[in-house]
């Protein structure tokens, strides 16, 4: 089987600083993560193709990824970023597209989680940019916490064009255990049928010294149930995992959460999904 790693980043302090990076709990990812090191991450495993995504809000890094994509043998889609308040994001994701690698753009994810209004979402300015971004034949993916979720139903049903990609299930406190409201805020949103979830970023929400796969099962379950497997993707969400498993560790706790799939649904959750919803070939 190939297998689509369908979120991950790559970052260099040389060329700008990863903002996000603070405090001694995430000290050991501020440290530049090239595509090389990813790849090389990948060397005797199934995966073939990923999915790049951006991880912070300024304009130059989308150009930046896109030509990565250009030049790699394993990228074949790049989730970037435009702001997509301004009046002119029709315009600007037209320019992206014209870039080198330009071809690669699949879709566009703001740091939703980083906004103070849980309704950031749904303002008038960012509903106009997310019909632009369905327009561009573009998916949104969806980077919020379990409080944003109501705002980011209300935002898919407003804008039923557009696949929005919920990230890491939209963070759920696996670590305190508790599954309410996030199980029923995000069955509410995969209740829209424009709506897909990547099986990412579990082990750290999770106690990142202590996880064990029963402690992710849950919440696996959940999305499992409310999406379905053609509508889950998986993501190894690397380097940011390395705060609590080695690349391998999260291919194989991701097997083990999806073991009692049949073959075909396993396909879709490892490759079959990704390559519908970013287009990529397969």
């Amino acid at each position: 089987m190939s297998v689509v790693d369908a979120h991950h980043h790559v970052w260099d302090l040389a060329v700008r600083d990863q903002g996000w990076i603070t405090g001694p709990e995430l000290a050991p990812l501020r440290r530049s993560f090239p595509l090389a090191e990813f790849e090389a991450e990948l060397r005797e495993t199934d995966v073939a193709a990923s999915v790049l995504v951006q991880t912070v809000t300024v304009p130059e890094e989308t150009p930046e990824l896109l030509a990565l994509a250009a030049g790699s043998d394993v990228v074949g889609a790049v989730v970037g970023w435009t702001d997509l308040t301004s009046p002119g994001v029709a315009d600007e994701l037209a320019r992206l597209r014209s870039l080198p690698g330009g071809g690669f753009l699949r879709g566009i994810r703001h740091q939703v989680q980083a906004e103070s209004d849980p309704d950031w979402l749904t303002r008038p300015e960012v509903l106009r940019g997310l019909r632009a971004v369905a327009a561009a034949g573009l998916v949104h993916d969806l980077v919020v916490l379990p409080h944003q979720l109501p705002s980011a139903t209300r935002a898919a049903a407003a804008v039923p064009g557009l696949t929005f990609v919920l990230d890491h299930l939209g963070k759920p406190p696996i670590a305190s255990g508790r599954r309410e409201p996030w199980a029923r805020q995000v069955r509410a949103l995969a209740a829209l049928p424009n709506t897909v979830c990547k099986l990412s970023g579990m082990v750290t929400e999770a106690d990142r010294r202590s996880w064990t796969v029963g402690d992710l099962r849950p919440y696996a379950d959940t999305v499992l149930d409310a999406f379905g497997p053609r509508r889950l993707m998986f993501g190894s969400d690397w380097p940011v995992s390395t705060l609590a498993a080695r690349y391998r560790d999260v291919l194989a706790v991701t097997g083990e959460l999806t073991a009692s799939l049949t073959a075909p649904e396993r396909d879709e959750v490892w490759s079959g999904t990704a390559r519908r919803v970013y287009r990529m070939a397969g």
